[in-house]
């Protein structure tokens, strides 16, 4: 007889299952790459036979559930959607890669392949992020590599968005609060709120274009270093690069051949020796500088508005305040649905989580900004 907890067990694995194959029923939807198409359509397939499976044994104890995609997933659905593939396949891997060995202690799961399909849907997804996060695609005969019964094979944009957004919010707020505390003056705050929204977005744009560029400058000086290597010493080059591949499991024969195969070839050995020695892809050196500070820029920006715009808009300190914490506390909780959307936490758990750390800096500052108000008689600026 199944227990309270076996029955709770069985209703999240085929939550879980009906989750992952809505969402890749909706990625092979949405992908325009055929090959990619038949993969997400064929993890679906599987997805949906593991729920099958929980859904019957639930059957049996007269438990009736709803194959209903849960809220996180659909909202992956629709960022996919919107934004495309490539922004979800990061969020997705992870959520793949700690799953993996969901059924390997479940009894009800020995006997069956789904404890080995879901270890290889983790390692299938992997190399397709890498590929279409790479290239926008997938070469042809990777499909074979991937799919031979799932077993051949196997920088989170979102997780950035949330973060960079998260940092604007709490910062800008805890400054308003800090201000509003010592002052009585909204315009003084509006002023100081602008202030330190423009000053935080510069340092972030700053700060993150300064750690790209110079990513991007150690990437060249190390693929210039190793093409004077692979110049000057391809045999020494071509061991390194059999080694490697026979730490990944190729056996020492085979190892040695492709890594003569792609030594003969002196652009195909340096993109390769880059990717396999140095972690590092050619192509793109780590992303655009500038790309990433001006998204750092608008996403600071973005955060920051909450807590600032209320105070261009009154003249009474307390409105001020008040309308700052309300429309505040409001992006808190979204940002704590982006936050349950990437991880998979509750979410009530991560809304109310988000929402509680940027109330308590808030209800800090304020306190330190009136404390400091009284003591040097500041807080009947007017």
């Amino acid at each position: 007889m199944a227990s309270a907890a076996d029955i709770a067990r069985y209703k999240e694995n085929f939550q879980s299952e009906i989750d992952a194959a809505s969402t890749y029923r909706a990625l092979a939807e949405i992908e325009k790459n055929p090959q990619l198409k038949q993969i997400y359509a064929r993890m679906a397939d599987i997805e949906q036979r593991h729920a099958d499976f929980w859904q019957i044994r639930l059957g049996e104890l007269g438990i009736t559930v709803i194959a209903k995609p849960s809220f996180r997933a659909r909202s992956m659905q629709w960022i996919a959607r919107k934004f495309g593939v490539a922004i979800v396949l990061p969020t997705l891997v992870s959520a793949e890669q700690s799953a993996s060995g969901t059924y390997s202690d479940q009894p009800e799961a020995q006997g069956t392949e789904m404890a080995s399909e879901e270890q290889a849907h983790a390692r299938v997804l992997k190399a397709v992020s890498q590929v279409t996060l790479k290239k926008g695609g997938m070469e042809g005969g990777m499909l074979a590599r991937l799919e031979g019964r799932h077993r051949a094979v196997g920088g989170n944009a979102l997780r950035a968005a949330v973060l960079g957004a998260n940092d604007g919010l709490v910062s800008t707020l805890s400054l308003v609060m800090g201000v509003a505390g010592g002052s009585g003056n909204a315009k003084t705050v509006a002023l100081a709120a602008m202030a330190g929204m423009l000053a935080g977005a510069s340092s972030m744009a700053m700060g993150e274009w300064l750690s790209v560029q110079s990513a991007r400058e150690l990437a060249q000086r190390q693929l210039a270093v190793e093409a004077a290597e692979l110049e000057e010493c391809s045999e020494e080059e071509m061991e390194e690069l059999s080694l490697i591949y026979q730490a990944k499991g190729l056996p020492e024969e085979d190892a040695r051949s492709l890594a003569h195969r792609l030594i003969e070839d002196k652009d195909t050995a340096l993109e390769t020796l880059a990717r396999e020695e140095l972690g590092i892809d050619p192509e793109e050196l780590g992303g655009s500088a500038w790309e990433a500070a001006i998204s750092s820029f608008v996403l600071f920006v973005i955060g920051a508005l909450a807590p600032a715009l209320p105070f261009l808009f009154v003249e009474d300190i307390d409105n001020g305040v008040a309308l700052s914490l309300v429309c505040s506390a409001a992006a808190l909780v979204i940002l704590g649905i982006g936050t349950h959307i990437i991880t998979g936490r509750g979410l009530l758990y991560s809304a109310m989580r988000q929402l509680l750390i940027g109330l308590i800096a808030a209800g800090i500052t304020y306190g330190m900004g009136a404390l400091i108000g009284n003591m040097f008689g500041i807080n009947v600026i007017g």
